[in-house]
């Protein structure tokens, strides 16, 4: 594929060389995507994503017709049919000891087969997802509704959810790769990490948060380096209310796309900001609409391991207000202390951060990213524009901390709590693109795709494994280290 030496001006107005078709070989990456998500969603005990249960009985509300939780007593949550919530409660419960725990098909049958026995309603709690956008839970929704539809029981409908759920996020991964105007293999990169298979093959809004994320950054690439026709700025706008409403915090991703107005009639930059400014007040307006009310919940604390209670959001910030420097060396301290576990989870770290991959693929995974950025973007990028994008990346990656600083950590810790490093791979391919070459280097896209199906066969495997051959354990969140001779090429759980 001929590449292009052009100026920004001529870059933004020319047919770029990767808004093209896909090539072969993303074709097939992107199948595997496909392949490997809808594996997870099958293979994947109940309730095995992070919070899962919660966003099943949020899905759930809204596939009845309810969209805002109620507070009863200290719980906050919905009155729901006791079929679904003994399915978590009783049959996949999460809080359990720390010992083996191995899935079996029995339990699927027995599960299957309980609905009858258990008539009524009771009351789900789910408050760290009460106050979430229902845009964010209408995919699992509609699965839920099929899945009634089709006379399922509630663990049939569950599976049903998962699997609309997935297509939704990789419809939106596909629309978002066939929009970028180059340098798709930053985004296929990320796609192709474990993390994002297994998160979007579950109820998790992660699906639809992820693929928002993509979508709302290569809208915003394409206008700014391709043109604002009537459809580009008509799914601009469109995007970036259903991208706020995702995560508040991405919003910002779209200023990817700005740049200096080339002449008065240069409007694009101001689209992006009316976008945006659209989805701010999105965002604002559901807050309002919702009540804007925080759930306080109970966590463990990651530095002493007691239990201790998040701190209202008011009093948190007032904390930052009062000593802004003493946040500043908070902020710096926790990155830096964390990194290593970001890293990690980015990858792939299955059930509720309880599942290391075998440590050689995470070597394998960084090979797979490098390549797919050696395989080069096709059109010349400005430094200051990559520099630009770092900035725009470092800043929303900041934006995330100081999130859960102020809604999931302690009143004045002296650290962040809860951020997770599935939270920032919609801000991946920015960072990806911002150092990709304009030309591939030789022999950089057979390593990028190898890597990638191997990576994705390993994660695979090491799921299936952990889950319904051998077991797991978890123990404060963490596997258990008795033994690391196999370390290399076994899941944790064989450790």
């Amino acid at each position: 594929m001929r590449n292009e030496r052009l100026s920004t001006a001529e870059t933004r107005r020319a047919n770029l060389p990767f808004s093209a078709p896909a090539t072969r070989m993303q074709q097939w990456l992107l199948a595997a995507i496909y392949l490997s998500t809808l594996f997870f969603a099958l293979i994947t005990p109940p309730f095995q994503a992070p919070d899962e249960n919660q966003h099943y009985m949020k899905a759930l509300l809204l596939s009845e017709g309810g969209v805002f939780a109620q507070t009863r007593g200290a719980m906050i949550g919905a009155e729901l049919p006791s079929a679904a919530v003994d399915l978590h409660g009783v049959d996949f419960p999460t809080d359990v000891p720390a010992t083996l725990r191995q899935f079996s098909p029995d339990m699927l049958t027995k599960a299957w087969q309980a609905d009858g026995a258990r008539p009524g309603t009771s009351f789900a709690d789910f408050p760290n997802v009460a106050s979430y956008a229902p845009s964010l839970y209408a995919p699992g929704a509609v699965g839920l509704m099929l899945g009634d539809a089709a006379g399922l029981p509630r663990l049939g409908s569950f599976y049903t959810g998962r699997i609309v759920n997935a297509l939704a996020g990789l419809a939106l991964l596909s629309l978002a790769l066939s929009l970028l105007p180059f340098g798709r293999s930053a985004m296929l990169a990320t796609a192709l990490l474990p993390t994002f298979s297994y998160q979007t093959g579950s109820l998790s809004p992660d699906a639809v948060i992820n693929g928002m994320g993509f979508l709302g950054l290569a809208l915003a690439l394409r206008v700014a380096f391709m043109g604002a026709t009537p459809t580009r700025s008509i799914g601009l706008l469109a995007a970036a209310p259903l991208l706020a409403l995702a995560k508040g915090v991405y919003l910002p991703l779209m200023a990817a796309g700005l740049n200096w107005p080339e002449t008065r009639r240069d409007l694009r930059p101001w689209l992006l900001i009316a976008a945006m400014a659209v989805g701010a007040i999105a965002f604002i307006a559901w807050m309002k609409m919702s009540g804007g009310s925080q759930a306080l919940y109970h966590i463990a604390s990651r530095k002493t391991g007691e239990h201790a209670m998040t701190a209202p959001l008011a009093d948190q910030l007032a904390v930052i207000l009062a000593d802004p420097f003493a946040y500043v060396r908070i902020l710096y301290s926790s990155v830096v202390d964390r990194a290593p576990v970001y890293a990690l989870q980015i990858v792939g770290r299955f059930g509720w951060n309880a599942i290391l991959l075998p440590l050689a693929a995470y070597p394998l995974a960084a090979l797979m990213i490098g390549a797919g950025v050696l395989s080069g973007s096709g059109v010349q990028i400005g430094i200051a524009q990559r520099l630009w994008w770092i900035a725009v990346a470092g800043g929303s990656a900041l934006l995330i901390e100081t999130a859960m600083y102020l809604t999931g950590t302690p009143l004045g810790a002296d650290y962040i709590q809860g951020t997770q490093g599935r939270y920032f791979l919609p801000l991946l391919p920015l960072l990806l693109l911002a150092i990709m070459p304009e030309t591939a280097v030789r022999g950089a896209r057979p390593i990028f795709a190898a890597a990638a199906l191997l990576l994705l066969a390993v994660a695979m495997a090491s799921a299936f494994d952990s889950f319904w051959v051998h077991g797991f354990i978890t123990t404060d969140g963490m596997p258990p280290h008795d033994r690391l001779s196999d370390a290399l090429l076994l899941p944790s759980p064989r450790w």
